[in-house]
């Protein structure tokens, strides 16, 4: 294979703007907090997205919250702190544990759990509500899953990305973040 001149330079300018663009995403990501490795890094909710999210959803006592993706368990704290039941399902033991020590902390551990388990791998059939803070791949492939295993009427919340096709029933705007409400069956 023949490489030209004007090839070569193209490749490398993409390379350099490539090596730049993700240079800066490292840099404006937060440092891992003491004790914590990058890897049970996540970007946590702002504490005025959860109560919108859970409001938007129109949580209640008698509901059962699943936060898929739960990190450090704030949104089903939440929920639990509202009155209804809640589960937490996230991949990373440590932030399972983290997650539980503050259930225990804000005194709802009673009303919550928190699953260290794959999302997908994960039956969240008895959910009422739903909550999400995931990439819009990861909404869109989950998509079919919320449709098969959730009873008709259960509302489904995303903060920041959409299910990549599917119209919302409401949108929100909440410090400049979108909230997203669906109802399934979402089509």
């Amino acid at each position: 294979m023949r490489v030209t001149g004007e090839a070569l330079r193209f490749a490398v300018g993409v390379g350099a703007t490539l090596a730049i663009a993700v240079s800066v995403v490292f840099a404006q990501a937060p440092a891992p907090a003491p004790g914590r490795s990058a890897a049970t890094q996540f970007p946590p909710s702002p504490p005025e997205v959860v109560v919108a999210m859970l409001k938007l959803a129109g949580v209640t006592k008698g509901d059962v919250v699943y936060d898929l993706g739960s990190g450090d368990g704030r949104i089903p704290i939440a929920a639990a702190g509202m009155g209804a039941r809640a589960v937490g399902v996230e991949i990373s033991p440590e932030l399972v544990a983290q997650a539980v020590a503050n259930a225990e902390k804000e005194g709802v551990a009673g009303r919550v759990r928190f699953l260290q388990r794959d999302l997908f791998e994960t039956d969240i059939s008895e959910a009422t509500v739903v909550t999400l803070y995931l990439l819009p791949a990861l909404n869109a492939k989950l998509l079919p899953k919320l449709n098969r295993e959730l009873k008709p009427g259960t509302r489904v919340v995303s903060q920041s990305f959409d299910m990549g096709g599917p119209k919302p029933k409401a949108t929100i705007d909440v410090s400049g973040r979108p909230v997203y409400l669906w109802v399934v069956p979402i089509r």
